[in-house]
């Protein structure tokens, strides 16, 4: 008998897939605008929506909920929830990304809390992951990448896929530049390479640098989506 290999993945992505698309309908529906956020653990994600979601409830009036994913605990969503903003915590126990039916539970617990109506933003925090994540579509209008400075400016070239999958790119904690030995021109040098149409903003989430010029963007892209 010869050999023969088996491909899960074909099946597994279609059904997610399908999924996506329901889900955007449903995001539709409800005018809701959605932002998957990548990047490997530590980054600074949790602080980026934190300090995003206060620019956009404070100067534009912005309804924002945040689904957390993680493969354990649930610090995230203990952490938005203290700042007032709606958050449903997903466990995946092991699994390295968020799929579609996931996301359907949690929209749906945060349709029961608060009423999707009433969210103009969701973001997602995607597991801490360079590689997994790019292959599930969530149903998002957006897809951010943060890297931050102690990471490395070789990050893009060690994983491009990311960087080529996301429609924004954030360097975050660019205020301890100075201690690190990032190289900006090769950093910007393999973006031009991979993504040169992505925005990318250098910010400080817990500082403050550059979130004012990223929010403006961000509303720019959220008011379209809605015309």
């Amino acid at each position: 008998m010869s050999e023969r290999t088996v491909d899960i993945s074909t099946p597994i992505l279609s059904r997610n897939d399908r999924l996506a698309a329901e889900l955007r309908d449903r995001f539709r529906g409800s005018h809701t605008f959605v932002i998957n956020v990548l990047s490997s653990p530590g980054s600074g994600k949790t602080s980026t929506i934190l300090a995003t979601n206060e620019r956009l409830r404070d100067g534009h009036g912005l309804r924002c909920a945040v689904i957390e994913g993680d493969i354990a605990s649930d610090v995230d969503a203990v952490t938005m929830k203290e700042a007032g903003i709606p958050a449903v915590q997903i466990n995946t126990g092991g699994l390295c990304h968020l799929e579609g039916n996931m996301i359907r539970e949690a929209v749906d617990a945060l349709d029961a809390g608060v009423g999707l109506d009433a969210i103009d933003v969701i973001f997602i925090e995607n597991v801490g992951n360079l590689v997994c994540p790019v292959d599930f579509d969530l149903g998002e209008n957006l897809s951010v990448m943060i890297l931050s400075v102690p990471e490395g400016d070789d990050k893009p070239v060690k994983y491009p896929g990311i960087f080529q999958h996301a429609g924004a790119i954030l360097l975050n904690k660019i205020d301890v530049a100075p201690a690190f030995d990032f190289d900006q021109k090769a950093y910007n040098g393999t973006l031009d390479d991979l993504n040169p149409q992505a925005p990318r903003f250098s910010v400080s989430a817990t500082k403050g640098d550059g979130m004012d010029e990223w929010v403006t963007w961000l509303v720019d892209r959220i008011e379209a989506a809605r015309s």
